[in-house]
């Protein structure tokens, strides 16, 4: 390749990194908003959530087309083709995450009430500050390209689980002691199986940050807590 050439690809490869930085930024934002949304019962920010998702669609789709053209014109190789694929599988999982945010942001309106007790929401509060923590980590270590930071976030998805596991019981708890509380407790089950959900997007990133920067499948079992037996299988 000419020097003109390398400098062309490097720059559609930094290009295709910085889609991937904002659509990590979106996620973010909406993952926030719907908790905000379900914390305040504010039905107009679970609104203004839900419309924000469709520019993370926009997001992967500008992002498909670009690894597709790279490919077509640059035919990489080595470590530029995991780059270009890595790329792929985590706008797939951010996408994902404003899925998952934009269930919330619609548990949040079909609530007939806000909620009676603040105290109900506090474990799905707390689950989604470290569900973004971990996201962001994840996103700092795909920036960096640093295999370590990816893993530790991969190592601590059971933190995640442990806590929506705990918030489970809880709000089982809450049911059988008052049935009055089964709607609301309910959905807010459904908020945090969401939130759970978010952490294993991350991890997912994690692993394929691992082998964008390794070359290495990281091949032993994900350390999973949730007790739970529940599948997620609300559709976006």
């Amino acid at each position: 390749m000419t020097e003109h050439t390398v400098s062309s690809y490097d720059e559609e490869l930094t290009t295709i990194a910085g889609r991937i930085a904002e659509m990590g930024g979106v996620a973010e934002e909406l993952v926030s908003d719907a908790v905000s949304a379900l914390m305040r019962r504010d039905l107009v920010l679970a609104d203004q959530t839900i419309a924000k998702d469709v520019k993370l669609d926009e997001l992967l789709l500008d992002i498909e087309m670009r690894n597709v053209q790279v490919i077509a014109r640059r035919q990489p190789m080595g470590q530029d083709l995991r780059e270009i694929m890595a790329a792929g599988r985590i706008a797939n999982d951010l996408e994902r995450v404003g899925d998952m945010a934009k269930n919330v942001a619609k548990r949040v309106i079909a609530m007939d009430e806000g909620l009676k007790s603040s105290t109900l929401a506090i474990g799905v509060e707390h689950m989604t500050e470290l569900a973004l923590a971990q996201l962001k980590a994840v996103l700092d270590a795909y920036t960096r390209r640093d295999a370590d930071a990816a893993k530790l976030v991969r190592d601590r998805d059971s933190e995640v689980d442990a806590i929506y596991t705990s918030i489970f019981r809880e709000l089982l708890t809450y049911m059988m002691e008052d049935p009055r509380n089964i709607t609301q407790c309910a959905h807010l089950l459904f908020c945090a199986k969401n939130i759970e959900r978010i952490g294993d997007h991350a991890t997912n990133i994690a692993e394929n940050v691992y082998y964008m920067v390794t070359g290495d499948r990281l091949t032993d079992d994900r350390p999973r807590m949730d007790e739970t037996g529940v599948a997620d299988k609300e559709n976006a």
